[in-house]
């Protein structure tokens, strides 16, 4: 079951790690060997989270995710999107982008060091949007109920977690953005850039969450439709129609999933300067990372994790609103990766030591009145 899940995770690994000797030798070999460990850190709540939608798609659309979303996650965010960037901010063409990350990797490093203010707007507002429209909703397991009772409480009122995103993301132009970050240590005004891209990333967490919620509201009235089907042709001996929306409902939520991991790894690709500014060594680290973090998110799925483990998700979703507030934060102030990886992994294993305490409850429970019925026996007997 691990080979099976992870084989292609080990094999990239191998293939990175040997072109990383032949590019840049050993030294090349160290840093995407970092580079790998610093985006499975900083990458893990995404897993969890990625596997709860996952949980909800067929065998084929998880094998979609682990191949066509792969060449989309390692060549789209981790070489493209740079280069991308880039291209925009200094207003070149995508080709002479590529030609100065090759040529001139320090300017490459700076330009896309100046664009950090639109890309952690963009990225922060889609996941603090996630992050506030899963404790606004009132769920029947509750981890840290003191708060989360309350909140969903205040999640019946309309619209409530765009309105304080709206405010997030006001408060943040008005405050951060003013000093943001630019060439020379200088800072420059860019409240007019962080609230367009902030408001970019809102827009495109509600078209494609809401897209994905009612394509997947969809295929559930499709499954009891298809049920009902099955037991009306099993009385009158007749074929049954197939799901048309099943492959709608499964392809958006495969896009949600996407635009989701895009903006886990904004902190992934800015933070991976920190360590190198070498597009080649930089695509080969945070690709097998990438690629460690979408079959963990398989293999959490296939081994029912989150059925067992039930505060996981709680953690990963808190996980998400600390890296949505680390995003906003570095629009002004530098906040290393090891603390934005650390808060994750903290969170998530708090989750997780706090769902094995429940599961241990009543086993324990159940120990204690068996324990008490055997002396009641003997004191009977006696």
């Amino acid at each position: 079951m691990l080979l099976k899940t992870f084989g292609w995770s080990f094999a990239v690994t191998a293939l990175g790690l040997v072109a990383a000797v032949l590019y840049g030798g050993w030294t090349g070999f160290g840093i995407v060997a970092i580079l790998s460990i610093l985006e499975i850190s900083v990458s893990f709540d995404n897993a969890v989270v990625n596997a709860g939608i996952l949980k909800k798609m067929s065998a084929f659309w998880q094998k979609i995710f682990l191949t066509i979303g792969i060449l989309i996650a390692v060549f789209g965010m981790r070489l493209v999107f740079p280069v991308v960037i880039v291209a925009i901010s200094a207003k070149i063409g995508p080709i002479e982008a590529v030609d100065l990350a090759m040529t001139d990797k320090d300017m490459y490093k700076q330009l896309v060091t100046d664009a950090h203010p639109s890309i952690a707007a963009f990225g922060g507002m889609f996941l603090l949007m996630i992050f506030l429209d899963f404790i606004f909703e009132d769920r029947d397991i509750k981890w840290l109920g003191w708060l989360e009772r309350p909140l969903a409480k205040l999640g019946k009122v309309d619209m409530l977690s765009v309105c304080l995103a709206l405010i997030v993301l006001l408060v943040t132009s008005m405050t951060f953005a003013v000093n943001a970050h630019q060439h020379g240590g200088t800072h420059v005004n860019k409240a007019e850039t962080v609230l367009i891209a902030g408001i970019a990333g809102l827009i495109t967490y509600l078209i494609v969450g809401g897209l994905s919620g009612f394509f997947e509201n969809k295929l559930e009235e499709d499954e009891e439709r298809e049920h009902e089907a099955e037991e009306e042709a099993k009385r009158t001996g007749k074929k049954k129609t197939g799901m048309a929306m099943a492959g709608k409902a499964a392809f958006f939520m495969f896009l949600y999933l996407e635009v989701l991991d895009a903006s886990f790894s904004f902190d992934g690709v800015i933070g991976a300067f920190a360590v190198t500014n070498d597009i080649v060594l930089m695509a080969l680290g945070l690709g097998i990372g990438a690629m460690y973090v979408r079959s963990l998110t398989v293999y959490l799925v296939r081994q029912g994790t989150l059925d067992d483990y039930v505060y996981l998700e709680h953690g990963a979703h808190y996980a998400i609103g600390a890296l949505a507030v680390i995003l906003l934060v570095t629009i002004q102030y530098e906040i290393h990766e090891v603390i934005t990886g650390s808060v994750g992994v903290l969170l998530i294993a708090w989750s997780f030591f706090s769902s094995v305490r429940r599961n241990r409850a009543p086993a324990a429970a159940e120990g204690k009145d068996t324990g008490s019925h055997e002396k009641a026996e003997v004191s009977s007997g006696v």
